[in-house]
């Protein structure tokens, strides 16, 4: 949850104006994500967002320029949270943990595979759309390789 929570914080400081944590709270909150002010305070910091002057004469959080990137590596987020994958036709469907869905959605996308169009994270389910039937047993072997990094063996 935290790395999803960090995605919606920096899209949320990206394309709102945002002059208060209360104000994050509420944008969070909008999208069914609660969060304790202790909590917001750690990731504000954590993400190493900045109150910057702003063109309403105010101040707001910005990410700063070269700011960290969070969004999530598969190698970082597929062993800890892959359950399996199945599909037909050029339709196939991952099965994550509770919770892991959309930072591997995320973080899929943002690899850039060529052989695949896009993808659609729920809480723990994915529906990745291939270019090509063909290329289903690639994306898994590719998926399955990554998320055995643990060196568990047990995928």
């Amino acid at each position: 949850m935290k790395l999803s929570r960090h995605a919606a914080i920096l899209e949320l400081v990206r394309t709102h104006r945002v002059p208060s944590h209360e104000a994050l709270r509420e944008l969070l909150a909008a999208r069914g994500i609660e969060v304790a002010q202790a909590t917001l305070s750690r990731d504000i910091r954590h993400l190493g967002l900045i109150k910057a002057p702003d063109d309403q004469g105010g101040s707001a959080y910005v990410v700063p320029v070269g700011g960290a990137d969070v969004t999530p590596t598969l190698s970082r987020l597929l062993p800890a949270l892959y359950v399996g994958a199945d599909g037909v036709g050029n339709l196939l469907v991952l099965k994550t943990l509770v919770g892991g869905a959309q930072p591997i959605a995320v973080a899929i996308d943002s690899a850039g595979w060529p052989e695949i169009v896009g993808t659609i994270g729920g809480d723990d389910t994915i529906l990745i759309v291939l270019r090509s039937p063909d290329h289903r047993e690639t994306v898994v072997s590719r998926i399955e390789a990554i998320a055995d990094r643990r060196g568990d063996g047990d995928r």
